[in-house]
């Protein structure tokens, strides 16, 4: 049996190391080429971490990038079963926050929260899969 994953593209690659504290509490911290989480939530997206950016139908801008960075890191590790699919909402709140410290105006940020907490579910859940 093979286990892998269904990859998409990215249109995005970090060059500079970001850290960000979540807030999120993790049963083990852990580390990988490009992400690390501590216990007490402080997230490391290493230079290399590739995203996709904002989703669709959103726009690219400047304000969007930080926070769609790290709410596309944050999803990757509720895919990857590292923090459990209760802290999405969580998720969702810090982009929404992060793209309003970025000079998101108001509504935009309102309205980019309800879309992923309305069409993200999807987005967050493991994607392992397997074969004979």
């Amino acid at each position: 049996m093979i286990k892998y994953k269904q990859r998409r593209s990215y249109k995005y690659n970090l060059h500079s190391e970001l850290v960000y504290d979540t807030g999120l509490s993790v049963k083990a911290p852990i580390a990988n080429s490009f992400l690390e989480i501590s216990a007490g939530g402080r997230l490391v997206i290493k230079p290399g971490y590739a995203w996709d950016g904002p989703s669709s139908p959103a726009i690219d801008s400047k304000n969007f990038m930080q926070g769609s960075l790290i709410h596309d890191a944050l999803y990757q590790l509720m895919r990857e079963e590292v923090l459990p699919q209760s802290a999405r909402k969580r998720a969702d709140e810090i982009l929404k926050e992060v793209c309003l410290q970025d000079g998101m105006s108001s509504f935009r940020a309102w309205y980019v929260y309800q879309g992923v907490r309305l069409g993200g579910a999807n987005s967050a859940k493991p994607d392992l899969l397997s074969a004979p």
